[in-house]
């Protein structure tokens, strides 16, 4: 029989994963702008370029924190309860279907959140609405839209892109930090666990950056874009048609760049957290 599964605790995984989040997306925001203006239909330049790189910032922050800690409690339970009914540890399938059930819950939160701030990254092409606040992009898109094709526009997109960028993350960066001891020799640290974050952030954001091309355009599509006609797989044979591999990977440099130090910051503050809480729980 394998080792049992250690101890988890809800309440150090929502505060930890609330403060890995809003670090990633404070720190690199200006990434994440430009990375959205190269996958507008817009284009980089009519998008706003390199300016106002700080647009959607606000929207970004505020959902940062609960969108990550409702992430890592939904992921923590989810590896917690299949690990104890399949009595197993560290299994890949586990990790999969965790992160899986976790990138939905957490895109509740997540696709209004993305809503406001990628329209706000943009707004510098749409001269007549450049000055809108995250509040009133989201209640524009409520009014004129609804629920559903509004504030939702492109959940299952978004999930589509998420999910199988989790399939390929969680499984490597739990791998990974599973054979940093045995593979180096040193143990385990915050900057180690910080390390296999980004690797595996950055393998799974290159493979999944035409999932993310699709997503852009869903969210960013105005209210009468041929766009909404279309279907995921529609959008994407239309990019390639428009403009080859290199629209399916556009942003992919800055994409890469963004999830690789995000993923670095993500899990070594979550780590460095967890670590924390975990040592005062042990001092009462």
């Amino acid at each position: 029989m394998q080792e049992p599964v250690s101890k988890f605790s809800f309440v150090n995984a929502l505060i930890a994963g609330g403060v890995a989040g809003v670090v990633v997306d404070i720190a690199l925001f200006p990434i994440d702008t430009v990375k959205t203006r190269l996958q507008s239909e817009l284009g980089f330049w009519r998008a706003g370029g390199f300016r106002g790189i700080y647009k959607g910032l606000a929207p970004a922050a505020a959902g940062s924190a609960p969108t990550a800690a409702l992430f890592f409690c939904t992921y923590e339970c989810g590896k917690q309860f299949l690990s104890s009914i399949s009595n197993t540890k560290n299994s890949p399938y586990v990790h999969m279907a965790a992160a899986s059930a976790a990138e939905v819950v957490a895109c509740l939160i997540r696709v209004p959140v993305e809503i406001a701030k990628q329209r706000s990254q943009t707004l510098l092409g749409h001269h007549n609405r450049q000055h809108q606040t995250a509040f009133q992009i989201l209640m524009r898109a409520y009014r004129t839209e609804g629920l559903r094709r509004g504030l939702y526009r492109g959940f299952g997109s978004t999930i589509m892109r998420e999910i199988p960028f989790s399939l390929i993350q969680f499984p490597l960066w739990e791998y990974f930090k599973l054979q940093w001891t045995p593979v180096t020799g040193y143990e385990s640290s915050p900057l180690t666990v910080a390390l296999c974050g980004a690797v595996a952030g950055g393998i799974s954001a290159a493979v999944t950056t035409p999932l993310d091309v699709v997503k852009t355009r869903i969210m960013l599509a105005e209210r009468d874009s041929s766009i909404r006609r279309k279907t995921p797989q529609g959008i994407l044979h239309s990019i390639y048609l428009e403009r080859g591999f290199s629209g399916l990977f556009a942003g992919v440099v800055p994409r890469v760049l963004w999830i690789t130090l995000g993923g670095a910051f993500f899990f070594g503050f979550y780590d460095l957290t967890t670590r924390l809480l975990g040592a005062a729980d042990t001092d009462r």
